[in-house]
């Protein structure tokens, strides 16, 4: 397998952490169940082969997602290919900053994938053709940051608020109220709760949900034991119960379900 990682100058740095390039991927399985983080993505599939959204249960094909695509925030998870002869440019933004890239407020795209025509200036589609064209890595690396600066540089406005309420749910979901952080950031809990939701994609509650679950999962990952009741307190979950009813709502299985399915790659399970 071919990848490389990239991350890309100020000011775009700001808004993207990085940009991600793999080719001759070749995993055992060929289905990934992807799990909820907090991320969204803008995916350029560059083999031309056209890769499938899945049914959760079934894993029958429900959507086709062909050249270039947006990837929304996600409260559920989502079940896609596991990257058997596909070549991808993907772009992972940092989390609540994507909104400068978009037509359209970010929350009308959570838990979808929709075509970039639909999200992005014309001209900018013309990327993936370049990005096709050019044979080094680097060079691909090169010309998307060239793209994104040139169609967004006017836009790429941080929002302090959004800034502060992320970096604080992300640094302690197991310890945080979104009270105390509406009181702490001084807004009425309306407004602010419109304008986390508009940049990020779901509500402050939403988000930390999510970030509880991605905590639990990277403890599971670290302490590499079963100890539910422990991972559950840590995390932030009332009790054993409300942990593993999230868990399940978030990825589909239950916590023993998840050791075995997970794969080296954090929040993918291999379900076919």
């Amino acid at each position: 397998m071919i990848a490389e990682m990239y991350f890309p100058g100020f000011p775009l740095n700001q808004f993207i952490d990085r940009f991600f390039y793999y080719k001759d991927a070749n995993p055992v399985h060929s289905i990934d169940r992807f799990l909820p983080d907090g991320d969204i993505h803008l995916i350029f599939e560059l083999s031309g082969n056209p890769q499938y959204i899945y049914d959760n249960d079934t894993l029958e094909e429900k959507q086709a997602c062909k050249e270039v695509w947006f990837s929304g925030i996600r409260n559920k998870c989502i079940t896609i290919p596991s990257g058997k002869d596909s070549e991808m440019f993907i772009i992972y933004f940092h989390k609540g900053q994507s909104y400068p890239f978009l037509e359209m407020p970010v929350d009308t795209l959570t838990d979808h994938v929709v075509h970039g025509r639909d999200v992005l200036p014309r001209d900018f589609l013309f990327l993936r053709e370049e990005l096709q064209n050019i044979e080094s890595i680097g060079g691909k690396f090169a010309k998307a940051e060239k793209y994104f600066i040139q169609f967004y540089q006017s836009k790429l406005i941080l929002n302090p608020c959004v800034i502060f309420a992320v970096k604080k749910i992300l640094s302690t979901p197991h310890q945080l109220t979104i009270k105390a952080l509406s009181d702490k950031i001084g807004y009425s809990q309306k407004h602010f709760i419109h304008q986390f939701s508009s940049h990020v994609g779901l509500t402050p509650k939403g988000f930390l949900k999510v970030m509880r679950f991605q905590k639990a999962i990277k403890e599971i990952e670290m302490k590499r034991e079963a100890d539910w009741s422990r991972i559950a307190h840590e995390s932030g979950f009332y009790d054993q119960s409300h942990f593993i009813n999230e868990f399940k709502l978030f990825s589909g299985c239950t916590p023993s379900e998840y050791l075995r399915l997970k794969t080296e790659n954090l929040n993918y399970l291999a379900v076919g």
